[in-house]
């Protein structure tokens, strides 16, 4: 027998675009309907595919490797599926700097040319 898949509510407003709030509940087996604000799951808004990529990532315990042999695919192709799965939860993933411009941010404050104020700036806002 075929599965049928899962429906999802919406989670946008489909006229201004806002999050949508929970705001009632019904019993199936007595029709029993509670009204009022509900805290929604910030879960909620991924996909079927999306959670499988954080059970896979939380059951490795982080190990991306072990990610990326899940889904078969390679490294950077993992990387950028969890980061977009991070981005859909409204976690902003901080880039690290290349390592070559931090080398020549910490040149530059050896040689006086900026102080480590200036520098950690810099390193900030790449």
């Amino acid at each position: 027998m075929a599965r049928t898949p899962t429906r999802r509510p919406p989670t946008s407003c489909p006229v201004c675009n806002a999050r949508l709030a929970v705001t009632r509940l019904t019993c199936p087996s007595c029709e029993t309907e509670l009204s009022g604000a509900f805290a929604s799951c910030e879960f909620c808004v991924l996909s079927d595919e999306d959670r499988e990529v954080l059970r896979v990532f939380l059951a490795s315990r982080g190990n991306m490797k072990e990610l990326e042999r899940h889904l078969g695919v390679s490294y950077p192709t993992a990387r950028t599926r969890f980061d977009t799965l991070l981005a859909k939860l409204g976690i902003e993933r901080t880039p690290v700097p290349p390592a070559a411009s931090r080398l020549e941010l910490m040149e530059q404050v050896a040689r006086g040319e900026i102080d480590v104020d200036e520098a950690l700036k810099r390193l900030e806002s790449q």
